[in-house]
């Protein structure tokens, strides 16, 4: 591969068997890659990987305190984005399995989104309606 992409993104959670479940949920065709446990500076934790051949989340339980808030000033990471197919099929996955919509994304004529939140942490799924990389990439609408 010689095109430069996010690989992964490390998270450290509460529930991990909650976050797969999202997941999964959400992204049907992400799967666990690999997982394990380990002592992570002094403490037991279990680590996974969960998602596909090229990209994937990296998660570790044992996560102590609150997560970032988006609405927040903190340092920190606000949101994932990702990419789907379809919109529409992605929250009406979540909506059917007991996930309620965070908020609707702005307003754009090439593409649309929806954030979700799940044990602290919010992701964004953005469905492009538009081919064209300059359409789809205009921020002056």
């Amino acid at each position: 591969m010689n095109s430069n992409c996010l690989e992964h993104a490390n998270l450290t959670v509460k529930n991990i068997d909650a976050v797969i479940q999202f997941i999964t949920t959400a992204l049907p065709t992400w799967a666990i890659r690999g997982q394990g446990s380990m002592d992570w500076f002094g403490k037991r934790i279990r680590w996974l990987h969960v998602g596909t051949a090229t990209c994937y989340l990296a998660l570790q339980d044992g996560g102590e305190g609150e997560g970032l808030k988006w609405t927040g000033h903190r340092v920190g990471m606000k949101h994932l984005g990702m990419v789907v197919p379809s919109l529409a099929a992605v929250t009406d996955r979540l909506a059917a399995a007991g996930y309620p919509m965070d908020h609707w994304g702005g307003t754009h004529p090439h593409r649309k989104s929806a954030y979700f939140t799940a044990e602290e942490l919010q992701f964004e799924f953005v469905e492009y309606v538009s081919a064209n990389e300059r359409e789809r990439n205009d921020y002056t609408i």
